[in-house]
């Protein structure tokens, strides 16, 4: 299985780990260090050196409750940062449900587009169908940002989540788009309880009968502070457990704050499904 991106024809055999450049002031998970270009664009660097496969960059913070950024305000916060990432050859991911932020920063030369609103907002399925080859990663939101904790979904979230999903990929082929541009993402911690966050791990594997790859992103989620009682920073750990426990059931993009940790704990991973007896002839 590939993912195909504007530059890129990405290699699924292995999970991905895409690593999370906050270009924000105000990011739950690490308190806005990175909100300036030379920042954001040093944490890169160290991301990549870190083992990254994909730098997704974010110029708006989605955590629940957070308001939403004028167009003009995640412009100025993302473009100089993706300017400058493109140079070095690397897949580029955007974070944002704009469209105008998603032509500009395909015009630049990114690679992807990672939208927590699965291309509901007005133009953004053109802005990414437009594009002859960008990648696209569709996640499933309960409501939005606002108020997506105040009253989160009820009862078993896999069947809607999944049917949602396969929509919207639908809808995105209907415009001409090809399935190998896009993954899906169940989207961890919008709008479920910790159950059902726990619950989308535990079936993972029945997402991935849609036939799409999968995007996990459960890096430093409320979630696994609700287990743990560590506060976002401290969710290092958990973060890379439940990275490793995704990557077993199937994930085949992993979005982490975490690189260096999460691509050491794949290489176990990877050593005990290289170690594993198969199956021979009947």
């Amino acid at each position: 299985m590939h993912w195909q991106t504007s530059r890129f024809r990405l290699d699924l055999s292995r999970p991905l780990v895409m690593g999370i450049v906050n270009v924000t002031p105000d990011s739950f998970s690490d308190g806005g260090r990175h909100a300036d270009t030379a920042a954001a664009l040093r944490h890169g660097e160290q991301l990549l050196k870190d083992g990254a496969d994909i730098l997704d960059i974010g110029g708006e913070s989605t955590r629940p409750g957070s308001p939403r950024v004028p167009l003009e305000v995640e412009l100025a916060r993302v473009l100089p940062v993706v300017r400058a990432a493109v140079s070095w050859g690397v897949p580029l991911s955007v974070d944002t449900y704009k469209s105008a932020v998603m032509q500009q920063v395909l015009d630049l030369g990114a690679d992807i587009i990672n939208d927590i609103a699965a291309l509901r907002e007005p133009g953004a399925a053109e802005a990414v169908a437009a594009h002859p080859a960008c990648g696209v990663c569709l996640m499933h939101m309960h409501r939005d940002p606002q108020t997506m904790q105040v009253q989160p979904m009820a009862g078993d979230v896999l069947p809607p989540v999944l049917s949602f999903l396969e929509l919207r990929a639908q809808a995105l082929q209907a415009l001409g788009v090809d399935k190998a541009r896009i993954v899906l993402d169940p989207g961890i911690g919008f709008g479920k309880t910790v159950e059902q966050n726990f619950a989308l791990l535990a079936r993972q594997g029945e997402l991935l009968a849609a036939g799409y790859p999968l995007l996990a992103g459960w890096s430093r989620k409320s979630a696994l502070g609700a287990v743990t009682g560590l506060d976002a920073p401290q969710r290092t750990i958990p973060s890379v457990a439940a990275a490793v426990l995704a990557a077993e059931r199937g994930a085949h993009v992993l979005r982490v704050h975490d690189v260096r940790e999460t691509v050491q704990a794949l290489k176990i991973l990877a050593a005990v499904q290289a170690a594993a007896p198969r199956p021979g002839p009947p």
